[in-house]
């Protein structure tokens, strides 16, 4: 009976064992982990990095390098769009796995979020009417600056140019349409998606050379190794058989 009781308890105790092992690819452990479904979070609103496009999908270079890297490691990509500003709250509330969102690597954010390596280098435009004073930085002291709401742009308005009256919107065509109507007199805006307003909309011009270079990193939630140095060896495999230079092709024409 003894030798029975033992060889049962044995067996339940494999079988447990047995589950638990199961279960791991989709626990934390140390290193984070890869999600069977990656959930992606980004803003469309930040042509051509992501945008929502003709047939209401959420597109943008961004996007079709998340999925790519998808495909690479073996996971299917989520994509979720929401505010800018509600990106990383979203993260460290264990909501999301990714953002891809053209966001700028900066001290304050890698204190909330770790970046994978950088994959696309820009700076921050300034676009006012066309014969607009705004010629080197120190001639944005004083002005209204519109910007979206959390950005780059925004930390810049707010935190090195004295005396600015910073105006706030979640869409940055939205900053853009509050200059053309007089309500502010410029706009700070990343580099692409300010070339991209600048076509769309006649009468703006650009001032390029204010601000230093900015790196844009895909974040993760903190001390997620595992899935960090995925998407950079998927990052680094893309850059080498030409495929992240297609898609540079295709939506940034670079």
């Amino acid at each position: 009976m003894r030798k029975f009781l033992t060889a049962a308890l044995t067996g339940v105790l494999a079988a447990t064992m047995l589950f638990a092992g199961c279960g791991k690819k989709e626990e934390a452990s140390d290193g984070g982990k890869i999600p069977e479904t990656i959930v992606v979070g980004t803003n469309a609103e930040f042509p051509p990095f992501e945008f929502v496009n003709d047939d209401g999908d959420v597109d943008g270079f961004d996007m079709a390098v998340m999925k790519e890297v998808g495909k690479r490691i073996g996971s299917d990509v989520e994509i979720k769009n929401m505010e800018f500003k509600s990106l990383i709250g979203s993260m460290e509330s264990g909501n999301l796995d990714v953002i891809a969102a053209g966001m700028t690597v900066t001290k304050e954010r890698e204190r909330q979020v770790d970046f994978t390596d950088s994959y696309y280098t820009a700076k921050q435009y300034v676009i006012q009417k066309e014969n607009g004073d705004v010629k080197k930085a120190e001639d944005l002291e004083g002005l209204t600056i519109a910007v979206q709401e959390g950005t780059t742009g925004d930390l810049l308005a707010t935190d090195e140019i004295k005396d600015s009256n910073v105006k706030r919107f979640k869409k940055g065509v939205d900053a853009v349409m509050d200059l053309k109507k007089g309500g502010s007199d410029v706009v700070i805006i990343d580099s692409n998606p300010a070339q991209e307003f600048i076509k769309a909309n006649e009468g703006l011009e650009l001032v390029k050379d204010l601000f230093e270079d900015e790196k844009y990193a895909f974040a993760v939630q903190k001390d997620n190794t595992k899935l960090k140095d995925a998407i950079n060896d998927a990052l680094k495999e893309m850059k080498e058989d030409g495929t992240f230079d297609k898609l540079v092709k295709e939506y940034i024409g670079q």
